[in-house]
């Protein structure tokens, strides 16, 4: 069997509309404590109430899921070629705390928001904030593989089949 030099056109779909639902999502979360007080002491439940953040990173935590089954239907690339080991494994865990934050950050929104718990808040700002670093992070690797080290790593991202 071939090795994937790329990511298939869905993947690559999944993976920007994520990145911008997320940043928007983030960049929505003023005054979400306040809205979730609000929610909890007028009884609100469902979707009453629901805000632009709520939906976002609803929305976000439905495509990642979505993009979780695709990717072990499609799978994914190897490493790119002359990839020392440090740096695959560093590629490896960046990647698992990325997905686990991309999961994590909304389903505790989802279970402060829904479900009235305020620690779940708590975690669901520092997971939000936790994810905004990663995600900078793995964007600006990304752009270092593609100017310095010229391996068109990102160009994986860009193009179906890289």
């Amino acid at each position: 069997m071939s090795q994937k030099t790329g990511y298939s056109s869905l993947q690559i779909a999944l993976h920007w509309l994520i990145a911008v639902l997320i940043l928007g999502a983030w960049w929505t979360h003023e005054g979400m404590e306040r809205a979730l007080r609000t929610r909890i002491e007028t009884g609100a439940s469902g979707f009453d109430g629901n805000t632009l953040h709520v939906w976002l990173g609803g929305t976000a935590f439905a495509l990642i899921l979505l993009r979780i089954v695709v990717r072990l239907i499609q799978g994914a690339p190897g490493v790119v070629p002359g990839t020392s080991a440090m740096m695959e494994s560093a590629a490896i865990w960046g990647h698992r705390v990325l997905y686990l934050l991309m999961i994590a950050a909304p389903a505790l929104g989802a279970a402060s928001w829904y479900g009235g718990v305020k620690a779940a808040g708590e975690l669901h700002e520092f997971a939000g904030n936790a994810l905004m670093i990663v995600a900078l992070s793995h964007a600006a690797v990304a752009i270092w593989h593609q100017m310095v080290r010229k391996d068109r790593a990102l160009t994986r991202m860009l193009r179906p089949g890289g």
